[in-house]
């Protein structure tokens, strides 16, 4: 089963191979992340995080759900030293940087629940799988049509954070500044929650960020510098072929 729809600003596709799908469960997926954006869009002026932003709500008035990823922000900027900051000066709540991950993590959980083994969700060019392998390429940071490599994904997951997309739009929470140190930063990881979340914080952190990354339980990076080095864990799952040089 493939299906494909727009949701929080980009492309979310879904491929099932398992032989026997459950009526419905495409449907409860997609239906998940459109009720996030709802909820957690600092863009929706009625949504939770709008509303606490405001002081509409109150910390303790706020959802489970919402308590949960603004948790994971909070843990995420201390193991920064602040340069993850979802709460930036001048600047209003803003914590899609784990959002996205977090969901479509939790859409997985909604497959997994489902009985399915194996299924690969999409979301914007984050990967998370089961079963497998899954080969996930991993775009070359200048070059729109190229790959830089071919990663080999089974029951994991894949983020990347990149200049290419939206300029210069991860800010580092230490300075205020843009993030200007990496062209792209790829992390696999067990889950998308962590993949994504490492992804942008390594990205906000610069160069000492691959580092930082590659030291956390479980995790590979696969990064690009602004001098157009390669960096790379020893243990990247690469499939092959499919690069160019950077």
């Amino acid at each position: 089963m493939n299906r494909v729809e727009h949701v929080m600003g980009f492309p979310v596709s879904l491929r099932i191979d398992d032989e026997h799908v459950p009526d419905g469960i495409a449907d409860a997926v997609f239906a998940w992340l459109r009720e996030v954006d709802e909820r957690f869009s600092p863009f929706k002026a009625d949504s939770e995080v709008s509303r606490l932003d405001r002081g509409e709500l109150s910390a303790g008035e706020v959802s489970p759900d919402l308590a949960e990823v603004l948790g994971l922000c909070e843990e995420y900027r201390v193991a920064t030293g602040g340069a993850f900051d979802v709460r930036l000066p001048g600047r209003g709540l803003d914590p899609c940087a784990m959002v996205k991950g977090w969901s479509v993590q939790r859409a997985a959980e909604l497959l997994m629940g489902a009985g399915l083994a194996r299924f690969c969700l999409n979301a914007g060019g984050d990967v998370v799988t089961a079963g497998g392998p899954w080969r996930v390429g991993v775009r070359h940071p200048e070059i729109a049509d190229k790959l830089c490599t071919v990663l080999e994904i089974t029951d994991g997951a894949v983020a990347t954070s990149a200049r290419y997309e939206r300029g210069d739009h991860i800010v580092d929470g230490r300075t205020g500044r843009p993030a200007i140190g990496l062209l792209s930063v790829t992390v696999v990881a067990p889950t998308l929650t962590e993949a994504d979340a490492m992804a942008t914080a390594a990205f906000a952190m610069g160069e000492e960020g691959i580092e930082w990354a590659a030291a956390r339980a479980g995790c590979e990076v696969y990064a690009v510098d602004a001098g157009r080095r390669v960096l790379r864990t020893p243990g990247l799952p690469v499939a092959g072929a499919g690069s160019v040089p950077v």
